[in-house]
C-alpha cells in the first residue's frame, strides 16, 4: 500500500514529553487516524441500516411472506 505523509502542529512541551518517554508521534496518529475512520465508518453503516429499517417497516409481514415465497419457487 502506498503511503503518504500527514503533519500535525504540537506543542514544544508535548514535544519535549513525547521524547522522554520514547513515543513515536507517528504510531500515535495512525492509529488514532485509523480508529477514528472506523468510528465514523460504523456511524454512517449505522445510519443507513436506520433508514433501511423505516422503509422495511412500512411493507406489511403479507407482502414478506409473498415475496418469500416466489423467490422460493423461482429457484
Amino acid at each position: 500500500m502506498r503511503q503518504v505523509t500527514v503533519s500535525a502542529k504540537i506543542d514544544e512541551e508535548l514535544r519535549r514529553r513525547l521524547r522522554e518517554l520514547s513515543i513515536k508521534p507517528s504510531e500515535v496518529i495512525r492509529r488514532a487516524l485509523e480508529e477514528e475512520v472506523e468510528r465514523r465508518m460504523r456511524e454512517e453503516l449505522y445510519k443507513k441500516v436506520e433508514a433501511a429499517s423505516q422503509i422495511v417497516s412500512r411493507v406489511g409481514i403479507g407482502e414478506w411472506v409473498k415475496a418469500i415465497r416466489e423467490s422460493r419457487e423461482e429457484r
